[in-house]
């Protein structure tokens, strides 16, 4: 059986109308390669950034179960057996528990108080116009520019004629005033965002203005709300100026406080596994809050920027 052979595309002749199929674009061999090589570049990056984030953790960890003589001739292998005695004698003997429970209190009081007015005070910024509206949001914002270490003294002041020195409460109220200004600066972008059709139809509905926020603008918000409360979260749960200035009660110290004592005391005593114990025991609730939360937190960045 015979074949015929399609013969070649005779070239157009001059004048001849060029057709689409007539020409072929060429591949684009040089963009496909630098974007590997960016590709490859920014990888890179990453892998070194997270080496260099990831194994002083590890090492943390790893140094938190072995013994005192092992963390000095050997600090970089793996623990020869798992003293746990190191977090028994860091929480029982260091009063680690106390610190932790005291941390827990003050943080979990002033991020449920942050984020209820911080996200009332955004609602009304965002939504509704009235004489002073920008004036009382750059006031916020002024604040987050203001540096704490200016306001230290005159605060220790205020707070002492409160009668709310060296309380748990009083120092949940400084954080709250602390962490404002980024909530409703962060809030109100994000409430901005939101349809405005729902809540005008509840409104129609007769629905007040509380209950509109409560049960339909604020669940909406969850995205935005997590996303704050863990950054608020994070800067409330390793903040040790404040506490070091207006809690000087050594029976309501907080976390930090009580590292920077368990380090003084340890350190005098030779106790390195317990002091490295207390560390890890500090730090876990962030990682494990960050773990858990991470892809809320980059929704609620990327839904606040994007309409």
């Amino acid at each position: 059986m015979k074949t015929t052979e399609t013969p070649a595309p005779l070239p157009a002749e001059s004048g001849a109308p060029i057709t689409k199929t007539d020409v072929r674009p060429a591949p684009p061999v040089k963009e496909k390669k630098e974007g590997t090589v960016l590709n490859v570049f920014s990888h890179g990056v990453l892998v070194i950034w997270a080496f260099m984030v990831v194994m002083p953790l590890l090492w943390a960890v790893m140094t938190s179960f072995k013994d005192d003589r092992s963390i000095f001739s050997s600090p970089w292998s793996l623990p020869d057996s798992l003293h746990f005695d190191n977090w028994s004698r860091a929480w029982t003997q260091a009063n680690m528990s106390d610190y932790f429970l005291n941390t827990v209190l003050v943080v979990g009081g002033s991020l449920i108080g942050t984020l209820v007015l911080g996200s009332m005070a955004a609602y009304v910024l965002a939504r509704f116009d009235f004489p002073g509206n920008r004036f009382i949001y750059f006031l916020f914002i002024g604040g987050m520019s203001f540096p704490i270490m200016l306001a230290l003294v005159p605060l220790f002041y205020v707070v002492n004629n409160m009668g709310l020195l060296n309380t748990i409460h009083g120092l949940i109220l400084v954080y709250i005033a602390y962490s404002l200004p980024f909530t409703v600066f962060f809030l109100t972008a994000f409430f901005r965002t939101l349809p405005t059709s729902i809540a005008e139809a509840a409104f129609v509905d007769g629905a007040s203005h509380s209950r509109t926020f409560f049960q339909i603008m604020l669940p909406m918000a969850k995205p935005g709300l997590i996303s704050v409360g863990i950054f608020n979260f994070l800067g409330q749960w390793n903040q040790y100026m404040l506490p070091t200035v207006l809690n000087t009660d050594p029976d309501k110290r907080v976390l930090t406080q009580g590292l920077v004592q368990l380090a003084v005391s340890q350190g005098y005593k030779g106790d390195w596994s317990g002091l490295f114990a207390g560390l890890v025991m500090a730090m876990l609730p962030v990682l494990a809050a960050y773990i858990v939360f991470q892809r809320q937190v980059v929704q609620g960045l990327t839904a606040g920027a994007l309409k």
